[in-house]
């Protein structure tokens, strides 16, 4: 007689989470012997039919994610999963035959105790080929509907570049050798990598900025996947980066008094535009806020919404500029007249390049050790976001206190509103004669 062996999903078993532990039952005789196989998953990737794990579509993972989130463990996962439960099952076939070939008399407890006894060590477990690329797949679907649209956009950068480095030294990117010699390595091919477009021959480099967001962004996803149950080297948490001072592009009063006596009242494009942004100067809202915008947000002497990039709720109160571009389109469904991020970019630029914001600007970028300069005219650095900074900069200067106005642009702490703080010149200029003169 031989032993009947199966899998078994122990239902009456779950743990918090809803997984439930697989057992292999080695029943003999009407004896039955129950042997762990420290695999534990949810009910919908078993198969009772089967008796074996349920490897899925891309499409039907995806929808379990979404209901399951991060109990779900990525296809690679799950394929390693099945490949121990083969194993284990073929280990305790062996040694049943084993048994029988020595004709000494034997149930299933005699062949479960000989496999606790004196199973064969187990090998080091190799990690799966494609485990890192998959769950970076796997980041992006789980945060894609919690995340604003193109803030994951740096994980599927992140991708490319490890693929690129992978090809570059010939071995493979894995979880288990991201260690500190490895976080410097990918720093340092950072720092080398460029890439020639196809068409227009130009070649694309990336600067300390870029790299250092890169090497965070790969940080915050080892820590991701160590949570998720995926064995890391502890070294990668040691390793860091200098970040580099970006510039803070802001119109002072006086390019701001520019802009707003400027009559464009003859081109209805620029003419909006225009009031788009003096109202996020005067508001401090990033341009996705002023997008999502309606009537119903304003409330008599303020503006109440949910911020989008952080899910917080604002309050600003309106001042005479920004009631008075409201009055202006109170006739309009909705209080702005919003064109797309890209439009206006565009649009702003010539705007104030007619409102004469022409000073040079330099814009130091360092790529490694390498300075690299250039000097721009101000209107062509000017963008969405610099009406936020110009927001933060005036208030500052027209003596509100910094909390104030932290409170306003929903900044947290002073570490991260810092950066946002420009003295334009003329307002140094007047702290030291008041100082010293």
């Amino acid at each position: 007689m031989e032993a009947s062996l199966r899998f078994l999903l122990r239902k009456d078993l779950a743990n918090k989470k809803g997984e439930q532990p697989i057992v292999l039952m080695v029943s003999m005789g009407g004896q039955k012997r129950k042997i762990s196989t420290g695999i534990a998953l949810l009910p919908e990737l078993w198969s009772d039919e089967k008796k074996e794990i349920v490897i899925m579509t891309s499409k039907k993972m995806a929808q379990l994610e979404m209901k399951f989130g991060d109990v779900i463990p990525p296809k690679a996962i799950l394929l390693k999963y099945q490949a121990e439960l083969n194993e284990l099952k073929f280990e305790i076939q062996r040694i049943e035959e084993g048994l029988r070939f020595s004709g000494v008399p034997y149930d299933s407890h005699e062949i479960v105790s000989i496999y606790k006894e004196s199973k064969i060590p187990k090998k080091k477990e190799v990690e799966p080929e494609n485990l890192v690329y998959d769950f970076i797949d796997q980041y992006i679907r789980e945060n894609e509907l919690s995340r604003v649209k193109g803030s994951l956009v740096v994980y599927k950068s992140l991708k490319k570049h490890l693929k690129n480095f992978e090809d570059e030294k010939r071995k493979r990117v894995r979880f288990e050798n991201m260690d500190y010699s490895f976080m410097q390595d990918f720093q340092n091919f950072l720092i080398d990598w460029q890439e020639i477009h196809p068409t227009t021959g130009n070649v694309k480099k990336l600067n300390n900025i870029t790299i250092a967001k890169q090497i965070s962004t790969l940080k915050t996803f080892l820590g991701y996947a160590r949570r998720r149950g995926i064995k890391t080297h502890d070294g990668y948490k040691e390793y860091s980066v200098k970040k580099d001072r970006l510039e803070v592009i802001a119109l002072n009063q006086k390019e701001f008094d520019a802009l707003y006596a400027l009559d464009v009242s003859a081109n209805p494009r620029l003419s909006q535009v225009k009031d788009i942004f003096l109202f996020s100067c005067v508001t401090g809202y990033r341009f996705s806020d002023l997008l999502q915008l309606k009537r119903e947000h304003i409330k008599q002497n303020e503006i109440r919404l949910t911020i989008t990039k952080t899910k917080e709720p604002s309050i600003v109160p309106l001042t005479r500029i920004s009631r008075e571009i409201l009055k202006k389109y109170e006739e309009r469904v909705l209080p702005l007249p919003m064109i797309s991020n890209q439009k206006f970019n565009k649009y702003v630029k010539e705007l104030c390049e007619l409102a004469e914001i022409n000073d040079p600007v330099e814009i130091v970028r360092y790529r490694g050790a390498v300075r690299d300069s250039k000097i721009y005219p101000k209107h062509e650095l000017v963008s969405a976001h610099t009406g936020r900074k110009t927001f933060v900069t005036l208030s500052l200067g027209k003596g509100i206190p910094a909390e104030v106005v932290m409170k306003i642009t929903g900044h947290s702490d002073y570490k991260s509103f810092k950066r946002y703080v420009e003295v334009d010149e003329e307002r140094k200029r007047d702290a030291m004669s008041l100082a010293w003169d």
